[in-house]
């Protein structure tokens, strides 16, 4: 199956949100190359990126379940290569 790499970017305003949200990137984890979060104290929130290896609908479903908890937003950037499946890397660009 072919996968898209995409970084999912996640501003949390509602901590009570947490939880669900750790629990969602928890559901995907076997498609999550890595993430970050950073809390913006000043603003009182936190920016999370999450780099993706997966289906693009796959991607989407994650954003969007992301998307409706209360108080976080989610946005992708997908690139342009098409990748194989994540656990053999094989794929073209």
């Amino acid at each position: 199956m072919q996968t898209r790499v995409a970084t999912i970017s996640i501003i949390v305003e509602n901590t009570d949100s947490v939880e669900k949200l750790n629990t969602l990137l928890h559901e995907y984890g076997t498609y999550i190359i890595g993430r970050m979060g950073l809390p913006y104290r000043k603003c009182g929130i936190h920016i999370i990126s999450v780099a993706i290896d997966a289906p693009q609908d796959k991607i989407n479903a994650l954003s969007g379940r992301i998307g409706k908890l209360p108080g976080v937003n989610s946005k992708i950037a997908y690139s342009s290569i098409i990748c194989g499946t994540p656990e053999t890397g094989e794929g073209t660009a």
